[in-house]
């Protein structure tokens, strides 16, 4: 006899409650230890040797091999070193290493040298050290002093917090000096803190404690002075570049031509809605506009390989949503457009490979759908513009080098990555694995579904949505939603979800992620909708979102957790005060209650100055609706969080408090903007209970709290 099929609330197909109940489980095991469950390890793809062979890690021997492309013979393969020179520090000394030989310590000073960087010539090492910036000979060990104004609030080399965080970014480790290509220059950023306020961020370990102190500019206070310098390798006075530090502006990451004849510098002004880019002379710091764009809400630096230059050292490729989309424009090193590459109401995302030969471009994009990517070519013109990729999936591809072959690893919400080679053409050479185990068909458990939520001005939200297990439409169903909620920062994509949901679905509960408007999933037009309005719109759409759940006859509608980090903690805690109308349950982590307690760069973008924007920051601010706070909210922060403050739960606790509202408060000693480690079973084990306590109204299994 065939099993029951009924439709599901999307559309698709379920088996009845009394088949499923006929199929096997997931255990804890295969849901949380790693055992085999519905889907089986596929060997890992690790780049390619050359445009014959793809690099694979085997699933079974961990060993890493080569694969002909067209026999599928396998070879073992020992990557070549990146380089047979190594540079680090041991004991606050820099050594340097050839090949396998003994290591030669190039520095030999009390003091800890940071950031070692050989030159591209494997002549010098570039580094800082007490804040100034410094260079050691490879061959003699002889340094050169490059800088000798640093003090604790003067860093020549070394990024201030602000530029660490939001600008150059946490890989660098604060690293601000870049070698030319030619290793005849450094240009480096000098940062003045003086007139930054100092924030204390206060350790509680050891019998009297210690004190963090960290010049932290909060929105509206004075931002570090900034100059951009060129110092030739050998030493010799410093050239700044003809930037006058007393601006208020940002520096992004500069990029060195191919020769080393210029320096691109990303220029931006304090207001974050125009932004240049300046090709500057190392010799005399004479610099050159050759872009400027302006927009009405913000303009986003580069982060995200804005500009790709061009080997033929005529042109670059600029990433730019100054439409309302992100797409790709051609340029001329002089700034000249040639022409749009792409355009329309989608976004590219990643420039993958620039074929100058074919004047070609070969780049990733969520074109089909907002939810999915897939790969795509065109020319230079923006003419032959073809997908490459194929059907209602997901796609990560891997380039071979000469973008002749490609690998594609697919999957959706209901089906387990595959994966495929294709040539650069689209046409499917074979496939190469699929991870769906051969027993799939014999579990029941929690389907996930792409959905979508009407507004009442128009959008359709985008949300995933994992039913429980067996699900019965004529039961009473709690729900979590897993939101962040930030500008240009959506969760809800369609890709298979693993097994980590399939707990809380066994259990009973359903779960759902929901992207708001200004997620990115409407372009930049939907995200500059944040603009001086930070949770405004996030909790219109959050809030609808919940309407729409608990209007459903299978939820249930005083049990809706909604639960985030960071922003999403800053959400969480906002659904629990402005939108505790619809929201029971809230679990906060590391939230931001008040705009004027976040950091210049990141909040100013969005929301101006709190001097421009009183009323925004206000609107925006969790404290304001303190007295509307209703249901549960559990807040989590670790004390020496750096980014976001403790200050901020400390400051609405103390609101919550003086209300006397009832909340729950777990604060993670040592714990930064994260924690983990020793701290990882107590933090999964409180979110057990919370959830069980709350939501199914029973004890934790005692197998999930060891």
């Amino acid at each position: 006899m065939k099993p029951h099929l009924i439709l599901g609330l999307a559309g698709v197909l379920f088996l009845s409650s009394n088949a499923q109940a006929q199929l096997k489980q997931l255990n804890q095991q295969q849901i949380f230890g790693g055992q085999p469950s519905l889907t089986k390890p596929m060997s890992m793809v690790a780049g390619w040797s050359d445009t014959n062979h793809y690099l694979e890690v085997d699933a079974k021997d961990r060993k890493l091999y080569a694969v002909d492309l067209k026999t599928g013979a396998k070879t073992a393969y020992t990557p070549p070193p990146k380089s047979n020179v190594n540079v680090f520090v041991k004991d606050n000394d820099i050594y340097i290493q050839y090949g396998k030989g003994e290591p030669k310590r190039l520095t030999n000073d009390k003091d800890e040298e940071k950031n070692p960087l050989l030159s591209p010539d494997g002549k010098h090492v570039g580094f800082t050290r007490n804040n100034d910036l410094f260079s050691v000979d490879t061959e003699t060990a002889k340094e050169t002093r490059y800088t000798t104004d640093a003090t604790d609030v003067i860093y020549n080399g070394w990024s201030s917090w602000v530029y660490y965080e939001e600008i150059l970014g946490r890989p660098t480790n604060y690293r601000a000096f870049w070698w030319a290509p030619d290793s005849k220059h450094i240009a480096f950023m000098r940062f003045d803190d003086t007139k930054v306020p100092m924030f204390p961020i206060n350790g509680a370990a050891g019998q009297h404690g210690y004190v963090e102190k960290t010049r932290y500019p909060k929105a509206g206070d004075p931002n570090p002075e900034v100059r951009v310098g060129f110092v030739k390798t050998n030493g010799g006075p410093i050239v700044w570049a003809d930037f006058n530090e007393k601006d208020d502006q940002y520096f992004g990451t500069p990029y060195w031509s191919y020769d080393g004849s210029s320096l691109m510098v990303q220029w931006m002004n304090r207001g974050q809605d125009n932004l240049k880019f300046y090709a500057v002379n190392p010799a005399t710091g004479a610099k050159k506009e050759i872009y400027d764009e302006k927009q009405p809400s913000w303009v986003d630096l580069d982060y995200d390989g804005r500009i790709t230059y061009l080997q033929d050292k005529k042109h670059y490729i600029l990433k730019s949503d100054k439409t309302g989309w992100a797409h790709f424009y051609l340029y001329t090193l002089e700034g000249k457009l040639i022409n749009p590459i792409t355009s329309g109401k989608w976004q590219v995302t990643d420039l993958m490979h620039v074929d100058e030969k074919n004047k070609v471009i070969y780049f990733m994009a969520r074109k089909e759908a907002s939810t999915r990517t897939d790969l795509y070519r065109a020319d230079y013109s923006g003419k032959s513009f073809k997908r490459l990729t194929f059907g209602d999936y997901t796609h990560q591809v891997q380039l071979s080098p000469d973008a002749s072959y490609f690998i594609t690893t697919y999957s959706n919400v209901s089906i387990p990555p595959k994966r495929a080679l294709l040539d650069n053409k689209g046409k499917i050479i074979k496939d190469l694995g699929d991870s769906r185990s051969a027993d799939f068909d014999q579990y029941a458990f929690g389907k996930t579904e792409m959905i979508s939520i009407p507004t009442d001005d128009g959008y359709n939200l985008p949300a995933a949505i994992t039913y429980p297990t067996n699900f019965d439409q004529n039961k009473k169903y709690p729900v979590v939603m897993s939101i962040y909620g930030g500008p240009n920062a959506g969760t809800v994509t369609d890709t298979w979800k693993g097994t980590g949901n399939q707990w809380w679905a066994n259990e009973g509960i359903i779960q759902i992620a929901v992207d708001h408007r200004a997620s990115g999933q409407f372009g930049k037009a939907g995200v500059a909708l944040m603009h001086r309005n930070l949770g405004k719109w996030e909790m219109k759409d959050y809030t609808t979102a919940a309407r729409w759940l608990k209007a459903k006859p299978w939820v249930d509608n005083k049990k809706l957790l909604i639960t985030g980090h960071s922003y999403g903690g800053y959400m969480t805690c906002m659904a629990l005060t402005m939108g505790a109308n619809d929201f029971d349950f809230g679990y906060a982590g590391a939230p931001v209650t008040s705009w004027e307690l976040y950091d210049t760069h990141y909040t100013e973008r969005f929301m101006d100055t709190p001097q421009e924007n009183p009323e925004g920051y206000k609107n925006g601010s969790v404290l304001t609706y303190v007295n509307n706070y209703k249901g549960l909210l559990r807040i989590m922060h670790g004390d020496m969080d750096d980014n976001v403050h403790m200050q901020n739960t400390i400051q609405l606790i103390d609101k919550l408090q003086n209300a006397n509202k009832h909340f729950e408060l777990m604060i993670y000693p040592g714990g930064r903007h994260g924690w983990g480690g020793i701290k990882s079973p107590h933090d999964r084990a409180e979110r057990f209970r919370f959830y069980y306590q709350n939501l199914l109204n029973r004890p934790v299994p005692q197998e999930l709290l060891k």
